[in-house]
């Protein structure tokens, strides 16, 4: 309590006191006749004014000369009073209360412990009424403990004493005895952050607690952070999750104020972008020339490895076109036209590790998450090829579909070298199924005429959007969510007008799913309630792609707009505009990956010479990769580094050159 309210507490005892001390003496010989009265005559009592033979016993007597109708409550530190029959009682005042506190202070052994050992006392206040005859009722009306001292003395003394105790009074007792740090290291670890800064705060011995490596390395992984780090690998987790979530709150205010690196990635010989993919840091693209490039943007090398092609140098005539590349953290993949497949390890790069061909051409191609599978289809054919441990490729297995595949995916967190479990869910006009070793294919989604316009899958579901046709529109265009293992429909999302153009699943927050539109809204479903979250309009005009966290959305336009959504706010924090479709959008913790593909890939007038495989800038399509983290900034020349604090004004964050700037 403050200052203010102690000293009123200790004013408002002290009156109290001096009250119940002056009210003392006056009211309790009324009170013990009113008391008196009511009980009526006792045994011995002979109706005459007298009471009888005073020899005898009566109950309540105890033969210590007390007053039999008084108990322990009328005898322990009273005063004395005259009483109806002209003897002495004991009044109780304040005398006692003062005796009994002050020998608890001074370390002498409790009254009420004295009686209890003696067996006098009931222990509860039906039996107050006795009195007894030992100690602790000679205590009573001991006057050796309280002489030469008047109570007057002994209150001032005792309420000094207590005043002196409660200031110095700093901090609670708690864990004042021998626990075993094992114990209390239990203990601790079901606090929280904050309670583990608190509890440092009490006593050295909980500080060292508190900051226990063990403690904070848990707080790391539980939080997400170095979740492949071993505890002997830093010597102050505390530190490491600070600035691990100091890093994370710089990286977004960067994302929300558009602040970083953008740089582009091209090819300029390469002719006409056909196709771009991304994965953990790496970038994959493929262009009309035939020529493969990946780039390595984690180290942020702009130099691009070239992808030698499985093409003899002997063999004469253009290069076919790049259909479709993929890549993971294992492989890189390319299909081409005619039905060639090359397949690239990213370690090793350079020239294909493995290829294989399809006699039509190839409509879809998929590559597991973490693994070296890979998933094509070509005409009615579906085929898997992977590798084993040693690097050998195989085909995994095979199937013939009755309709042509447009979409196909590999379910995610299949182990690595178990392509026998490696399902593979297609889409094939209006049927979507699910395809697995030695099983016969099953169906997951099929209505007649209600073609699939797009198709996502995560561990345990599957989302693929559904066009309606004829008699049906009336009831719109809609995403169908299915369960994998027991291949029941599980939700029923949205009701529009406009096709569903791309649905994100895997990679947005559990329960929720982002979906793309042709009536350019990106809107966000709430599986376990089948409802519509969040509609957001900004798109001239359809969404081709979208990507969400926990806290924005990333989608891009067939306008070549790419827009970032706060999803709290459901507000445009900032936009990019290209030329050509956005095909491919990816983002990471720090950094984002688009690209922007022309659906013109042999355009007229695209070169000055027909056989010039150069192509004008208009033409190429583009690759543009943002660094929003703290430690990489584009390089800025020092004529152009100002010397204001901050600068203002401006959206787009750039730092103008001054004419009076430093130069250095």
């Amino acid at each position: 309590m403050g200052d203010k309210d102690l000293e009123k507490f200790r004013r408002q005892w002290r009156e109290e006191i001096t009250e119940r001390n002056v009210s003392a003496g006056v009211t309790y010989g009324e009170r013990s006749s009113k008391k008196r009265r009511k009980r009526g005559p006792g045994p011995g009592y002979h109706g005459d004014g007298e009471r009888g033979d005073p020899s005898a016993p009566r109950p309540g007597y105890h033969g210590d000369g007390g007053d039999p109708g008084l108990g322990h409550e009328d005898c322990e530190g009273g005063s004395k009073a005259e009483g109806p029959s002209g003897r002495q009682q004991v009044v109780p005042g304040s005398a006692d209360y003062f005796y009994l506190a002050e020998s608890l202070l001074e370390g002498r052994t409790s009254p009420l412990r004295e009686r209890l050992e003696g067996g006098r006392c009931g222990g509860v206040r039906g039996v107050a009424g006795r009195r007894g005859t030992g100690p602790a009722a000679r205590a009573c009306d001991k006057p050796s403990d309280r002489a030469g001292q008047t109570p007057s003395n002994k209150r001032e003394n005792l309420l000094d004493q207590l005043i002196n105790d409660l200031d110095e009074i700093n901090e609670i007792p708690f864990f004042d005895i021998d626990l075993p740090y094992e114990l209390a290291l239990k203990i601790f670890a079901y606090l929280g952050k904050t309670e583990l800064g608190r509890c440092a705060q009490v006593s050295k011995a909980w500080q060292v607690i508190a900051e226990d490596e063990v403690l904070w390395y848990k707080h790391c992984l539980k939080a997400g952070y170095q979740v492949k780090a071993d505890i002997g690998d830093f010597t102050c987790w505390k530190a490491v999750l600070r600035d691990s979530m100091k890093k994370e709150q710089t990286l977004q205010a960067n994302w929300k104020n558009r602040i970083g690196a953008a740089s582009q990635l091209q090819y300029d010989v390469g002719g006409i972008l056909c196709d771009a993919h991304s994965c953990n840091g790496l970038v994959v693209s493929g262009y009309t020339s035939g020529d493969v490039r990946m780039w390595d943007i984690s180290t942020w090398d702009s130099s691009a490895l070239y992808l030698e092609t499985s093409r003899s140098s002997a063999e004469l005539g253009p290069r076919p076109h790049v259909s479709f590349v993929r890549i993971n953290s294992t492989i890189a993949v390319a299909a081409y036209k005619g039905g060639a497949v090359d397949v690239w390890s990213t370690v090793l790069a350079r020239e294909p590790v493995h290829h294989y061909q399809h006699t039509q051409e190839i409509q879809a191609i998929a590559v597991a998450s973490d693994s070296a599978a890979i998933a094509t289809c070509s005409g009615y054919q579906v085929r898997l090829e992977s590798s084993d441990e040693k690097g050998y490729w195989r085909r995994a297995y095979e199937f013939e579909l009755q309709k042509l595949v447009s979409y196909l995916q590999l379910v995610p967190g299949v182990a690595v070298n178990t392509d026998e479990n490696q399902p593979i869910v297609a889409a094939a006009e209006d049927t979507v199924y699910l395809l697995n070793h030695d099983t016969e294919p099953k169906i997951l989604h099929s209505i007649y005429g209600n073609t699939v316009t797009c198709l996502d899958v995560s561990i345990n579901r599957i989302a693929c959007g559904v066009k309606s046709f004829g008699w049906i529109m009336s009831h719109g265009n809609k995403v169908q969510v299915y369960c994998l293992q027991t291949s029941q429909p599980l939700a029923t999302l949205g009701n529009s007008a406009g096709d569903f153009t791309c649905v994100n699943l895997k990679d947005s927050p559990p329960y929720l799913a982002v979906t793309g539109n042709k009536d350019r809204k990106v809107r966000v479903y709430d599986l376990r309630t089948s409802k519509e979250v969040m509609s957001l309009y900004g798109h001239q005009l359809g969404v081709s792609s979208v990507q969400m966290d926990d806290w924005k959305i990333v989608s891009g336009g067939e306008e070549g707009l790419v827009c970032v959504w706060e999803q709290r706010m459901g507000t445009k924090l900032w936009e990019m505009h290209s030329r050509h479709p956005v095909r491919h959008l990816r983002f990471g913790a720090h950094t984002l990956v688009t690209a922007n593909i022309p659906d013109e890939k042999c355009p007229r007038g695209a070169s000055i010479m027909d056989d010039d495989l150069t192509a004008h800038r208009r033409h190429r399509g583009i690759i543009y990769v943002y660094d929003f983290s703290v430690d990489k900034s584009a390089p800025v020349l020092p004529i152009c580094c100002s010397t204001y604090d901050e600068d203002v004004g401006y959206s787009y964050n750039i730092a103008l050159s001054m004419p009076y700037d430093q130069i250095k």
